[in-house]
């Protein structure tokens, strides 16, 4: 029998009197708890990391997607909190979880984050309570950690508190496809936490697509970026083709875009980077082995990603061995350390093992990237150049790792002695076809 408390959830929704919490607060976990403040709720941000909180209650955004005077606005009237006190999440009916999901070093799943959550959660667990796990995770993760955790209270899944998960779907920096227009998956463990969870995200979201379970939820999100990964990795292996065919991989890969149906454009590059592509297949593969199963395309698409980054250390050697140059001393100059375009995520970043691979061969190593003033690698502190006459004239090679926007190729392209471009940021130029090396 559901309770009567779960059945009141959904007109408190639908008033906005149901008091929200989001459990973690990056850069998934912060756009959430804006757009639900904007859409008229009470929101109580979660977060282990004082300097977060503190950032959020002074209305100063440390998320490149959500400006200050966004944030600001739905601070206003404290629609909008923050806070390290987990005790609060006594004083929320809807919880949404965005803790991180990594991987250990032996690329199992790491769910010590999620686990730390729900427990915080069912210590503070009352009937009629909605939680809603949104972290990328292997299928069966909310049935079988969050089901029997929050059960320990002696409360019903489904009887006495709802339970869905709902993958997020955010690309940083993407100007066309935000948060509110993409789609939102959502499944529960039963179909009233189903309903209710589409109420809540149905208040933010253009759309939501509910599914028939937790499971098709979770498999949801490792299907897209296991996509994603898979057809990258086939666009490298095009490029070290290409590469042995003596054909311009760009060339051959536009070429194709023009198709009109059939063809989906990916992109090679020097690796995978961010929390979600380089990760997500890994969860799916590790739970296939669970069930004795090989997930062969992953695994072969993880292997050729993988080895991007040292492809591209050969190439750099090479290049420079053609000028005459050792690795060992060679002064090279990184364009780019953040993992994709126009962001300052550093997070599974191809140029961190670039880098690594670089300096133990003696190199010496300085970076340009307008959104990392500075980074550690390997226990160094790397800080960040500008970009001039004096920094390119002491350079014997300019890498091409991120296409931010806001870098001037062709200034680069002339300064530069010479120029290894993994992203085809210099295509659009002509007359330094000699400085040039394209990946």
């Amino acid at each position: 029998m559901i309770s009567k408390r779960l059945q009141e959830l959904s007109l408190n929704i639908d008033d906005r009197s149901a008091r929200v919490g989001v459990v973690g607060l990056g850069y998934v976990g912060l756009p959430l708890a804006v757009e639900l403040a904007a859409a008229g709720f009470e929101v109580i941000g979660f977060d282990i990391d004082e300097e977060k909180v503190r950032s959020i209650e002074a209305g100063s955004s440390y998320i490149g997607d959500i400006s200050s005077e966004r944030l600001q606005s739905v601070r206003e009237g404290d629609r909008l909190q923050a806070t390290t006190d987990f005790d609060r999440l006594g004083e929320v009916q809807v919880i949404n979880v965005c803790v991180p999901t990594p991987l250990t070093k032996t690329k199992d799943p790491d769910v010590s984050f999620m686990a730390s959550a729900v427990e915080e959660i069912r210590d503070r667990l009352s009937p009629g309570d909605l939680i809603i796990l949104g972290s990328t995770t292997y299928p069966g993760t909310t049935r079988e950690l969050f089901v029997p955790v929050l059960e320990e209270t002696g409360l019903k899944v489904g009887q006495d508190f709802s339970l869905a998960f709902a993958p997020e779907r955010i690309d940083p920096a993407n100007t066309t496809f935000k948060i509110k227009n993409v789609p939102k998956v959502v499944g529960g463990e039963t179909p009233l936490c189903t309903e209710l969870a589409c109420k809540v995200f149905d208040t933010v979201f253009d759309e939501t697509v509910p599914v028939s379970s937790t499971q098709s939820a979770e498999m949801v999100k490792l299907l897209e970026n296991t996509f994603r990964a898979i057809n990258i990795g086939l666009a490298n292996e095009v490029a070290l083709m290409c590469e042995r065919l003596g054909l311009d991989v760009w060339e051959v890969i536009e070429a194709a875009a023009t198709k009109p149906y059939g063809f989906m454009k990916f992109l090679p590059g020097p690796g995978l980077g961010g929390h979600c592509i380089p990760v997500d297949p890994s969860y799916l593969s590790w739970r296939m082995k669970s069930l004795n199963f090989s997930a062969r395309f992953i695994e072969l698409a993880t292997e050729i990603n993988s080895g991007m980054p040292a492809h591209v250390v050969d190439r750099v050697t090479e290049l420079l061995n053609d000028a005459k140059l050792a690795v060992n001393g060679a002064r090279l100059l990184i364009i780019g350390v953040a993992y994709k375009r126009d962001v300052g995520d550093m997070r599974e970043s191809p140029a961190i093992d670039v880098v690594s691979l670089l300096a133990r061969k003696g190199a010496e190593i300085s970076y340009h990237d307008p959104f990392v003033p500075e980074c550690e690698i390997d226990g160094k502190l790397y800080k960040g150049s500008e970009l001039n006459d004096e920094v390119l004239a002491e350079t014997d090679l300019a890498l091409i790792l991120t296409d931010h926007s806001a870098v001037d190729y062709e200034w680069l392209a002339e300064k530069a002695p010479r120029i290894f471009d993994t992203r085809n940021a210099t295509g659009a130029l002509a007359g330094y076809e000699e400085k040039i090396t394209k990946l």
